[in-house]
């Protein structure tokens, strides 16, 4: 693994702060919001602001990095992210948090782009699976610890935006040094809905109704916690406990998928998933700190890793030529279905309280959980020992970014 590692060793460190630095806003900006009175629409449209920045992020990317290259558009993005923190702390406005949320969307985006394409550019068949599983392990990792500096001033104080500010601005300084070469020119591909669809209807429902899921959460989820608790700390222990959950959770069922099939893994961590929302509606007002965690880390461990699983089942049906399309294309699912995902949690809540997230999230997996049953029903799966490797289907899905800078390399090839 050594040997592996050792040619992205100063990337996966400047990945490590800088994601850090994100962790912190991620939570820091809806707790704080809530503790400035905006209200659950104004938090769910900042929620929103980010995934479609962030999708724009992925579209548009490449252009700056065909203008300028990889270490400059690099540089740029984390100078304007880092620069992002300071003015939340400065200007309260709903409107003015929005428009931020806009822009660090936008600058995490390209920044993906830039990390995950030296990644690709450093790795081979042989060494991918094992890079990007320590990526994505490191992402869940330190977007943990980042929710957990909340606990280290007041959130109603500039201290913590501060603190972002910083780990983003760091983050740039081990990518800044690297002695790796920078990333070639892409390959050309095209987006196609209609034949991913095709392909898999499964697989690009899942990454849909993951986006829904997963957008309401992270935008709402501090919302929720302070809504059933009048611990302000709670926040950052619940999803540190959901993330933490994730990340555990991402081998064992990525192995089980491999054993018995994707839908069927899909099918039932849905299932599960919408039975711990209920669990969480039903106990949280009476759980304890620590049983309300438990309970995070439950539906985190069911929660986040349909994504790969949809990603690896799409990519189990599509030929070696769809790899592209199809990545790009369920990554483009996951964000539509992320912007939008704030605003019917946002509706929810407004109508039945804080207890609407997970009205939301317990209907949208139950839903998805039915959807692929069906498909079951109606078309058995592929032979198991067609599956293509869990590992590779992890590194597919976190180099979805370098998937749209070859799309949209592609159209100005045109």
């Amino acid at each position: 693994m050594r040997k592996e590692l050792a040619p992205v060793a100063t990337l996966l460190i400047g990945v490590s702060i800088l994601l850090t630095g994100q962790g912190l806003q991620g939570t820091l900006l809806p707790v704080r919001a809530s503790l400035e009175a905006f209200s659950t629409l104004a938090i769910a449209v900042m929620g929103a602001a980010y995934f479609l920045g962030f999708t724009v992020g992925c579209i548009k990317g490449g252009e700056l990095v065909k203008r300028v290259g990889h270490v400059r558009v690099f540089l740029a993005m984390t100078s304007l992210a880092s620069a992002v923190p300071l003015l939340h702390g400065m200007l309260l406005d709903p409107v003015t948090w929005t428009l931020l949320r806009l822009l660090t969307g936008f600058c995490f985006a390209v920044l993906y782009l830039v990390i995950e394409s030296w990644l690709n550019e450093q790795s081979d068949n042989a060494s991918r699976g094992i890079v990007f599983s320590t990526y994505v392990m490191i992402t869940l990792t330190v977007f943990a610890a980042g929710q957990m500096m909340t606990l280290l001033y007041d959130p109603k104080g500039l201290e913590l935006f501060l603190i972002a500010a910083v780990l983003v601005s760091l983050g740039a300084v081990p990518v800044a040094l690297s002695e790796s070469p920078t990333p070639t020119q892409p390959l050309q591909v095209e987006l196609n809905l209609k034949r991913l669809f095709e392909i898999s209807p499964a697989g690009t429902i899942g990454c849909f109704a993951h986006g829904v899921a997963n957008g309401a959460f992270w935008s709402l989820a501090p919302v929720f916690t302070l809504g059933v608790s009048s611990d302000p700390s709670l926040a950052a222990w619940f999803m540190t406990s959901a993330v933490a959950g994730g990340a555990i959770a991402q081998w064992p069922l990525g192995y089980i998928s491999d054993r018995i099939g994707r839908r069927k893994t899909l099918a039932c961590s849905a299932v599960t998933c919408a039975a711990v929302a209920a669990a969480i509606l039903v106990l949280a007002s009476s759980a304890s700190f620590v049983a309300i965690n438990l309970l995070a880390a439950a539906w985190g461990f069911f929660a986040f890793p349909l994504y790969t699983i949809a990603v690896a089942h799409a990519n189990d049906k599509a030929s070696v030529d769809d790899y592209v399309m199809v990545s790009s294309g369920l990554l483009l699912m996951f964000g539509a279905g992320a912007v939008v995902g704030p605003f019917i949690a946002s509706a929810v809540m407004t109508l039945s309280g804080p207890y609407g997230l997970y009205w939301l999230t317990a209907a949208v997996h139950l839903l998805l959980a039915l959807y692929v049953m069906l498909r079951i029903v109606r078309r058995p799966s592929a032979p198991t020992e067609q599956h293509i490797a869990f590992s590779d289907a992890l590194a597919i899905t976190h180099t979805a970014s370098h998937v749209f800078e070859e799309e949209i390399q592609h159209k100005f090839d045109d």
